[in-house]
């Protein structure tokens, strides 16, 4: 009796948990074999699919390759609830070899990036790819801890919950090391239209 009660519970609590309890992303494919976005010492432009956004970043630091990165990068599509992007832009670029904050304007969501290396200071330029949402609005927004967790480490950052999304990151840059560590801005995004805009 009690297995029978036990073979009936069990769907209805997997079917329960799936539509009430954050659902996991990965893992993540990040492109054709795993390949990198960019070669050392070069500049690289990345953007995700139409209508998905980054949910996962991987990076490699090479000390002898000018104290550069090789990156890649997963996408995924966003949630039905926001819709089809209403309009996508580059955001403004962040210097190379100086300390930075950036979240997309226009309450936008990251969905690719921009870099370019520069060896006289040993470093990159970024820029974000954003994609709006119609007037969806941010809220319950966090950093996320530094990545990688110290300079010259291999970096993996992974988004594990369905309807959060990178909006930006703020960025140190070690004059020692040559190299950043990132903390990402993760928001979640409203059901509804917002009846202001937030830059």
């Amino acid at each position: 009796m009690d297995l029978v009660f036990l073979c009936v519970l069990l769907p209805l609590v997997t079917v329960a948990w799936g539509q009430y309890s954050d659902y996991y992303y990965g893992p993540y494919n990040y492109g054709d074999n795993d390949e990198w976005v960019n070669v050392y010492r070069q500049g690289f432009n990345f953007q995700c699919p139409h209508g998905q956004v980054i949910v996962a970043i991987r990076s490699v630091f090479s000390k002898k390759e000018g104290s550069d990165r090789l990156w890649n990068y997963a996408c995924m599509p966003a949630s039905q609830s926001l819709g089809e992007p209403t309009e996508c832009w580059w955001e403004e670029i962040n210097r190379a070899g100086t300390e930075w904050y950036q979240t997309c304007s226009n309450n936008g969501l990251v969905a690719g990036f921009q870099s370019q290396y520069f060896p006289s200071v040993l470093d990159r330029e970024w820029q974000f790819y954003c994609c709006r949402y119609r007037r969806r609005c941010p809220y319950s927004c966090w950093l996320t801890t530094e990545y990688p967790g110290h300079y010259g480490e291999d970096m993996d950052m992974m988004m594990y919950t369905y309807d959060y999304y990178i909006r930006g990151a703020t960025t140190t840059f070690s004059a020692v090391d040559r190299d950043r560590q990132w903390k990402f801005i993760v928001c979640r995004m409203t059901d509804y239209d917002c009846p202001f805009q937030n830059v």
